[in-house]
């Protein structure tokens, strides 16, 4: 699905999803990744949501941001409730969601100016 958006800020935005991948700013990233308003991070774990672990969340906390969408895949899949408990304690929103939805909500966030990020695992 190619998403249109205009870009006047010159942030990262996604402007296509589909079956393995999404597309920042019409490049095409194919593994996991985290994508902020002003940066990319690639191979940020090699989880995928099945096999996701507590220590994979870990460098997610580490973020400068105020919300974190984490996109499960073609699925919406919910990590264990004890590891969502350092994101509330450290006052940061973490919502969990399928990776398409994850992709829109965030360039609405981002071209409101949030703080926000979003961590991506691919099937």
């Amino acid at each position: 699905m190619k998403l249109h958006l205009s870009n006047a800020a010159g942030l990262n935005l996604f402007t296509a999803h589909g079956d393995g991948y999404v597309a920042v700013n019409h490049e095409q990233h194919t593994g996991n990744l985290i994508v902020r308003p002003e940066s990319i991070v690639t191979g940020w774990t090699e989880a995928t949501a099945a096999t996701l672990a507590a220590e994979d969340l870990q460098r997610l906390l580490e973020l400068p941001v105020g919300i974190i969408l984490l996109g499960t895949g073609n699925r919406l899949r919910f990590p264990l409730p004890q590891w969502l408990k350092p994101f509330a304690q450290a006052g940061i929103g973490l919502e969990i969601m399928d990776l398409p939805a994850a992709c829109r909500t965030y360039n609405i966030l981002a071209n409101e100016g949030r703080q926000v990020a979003a961590a991506l695992l691919f099937d």
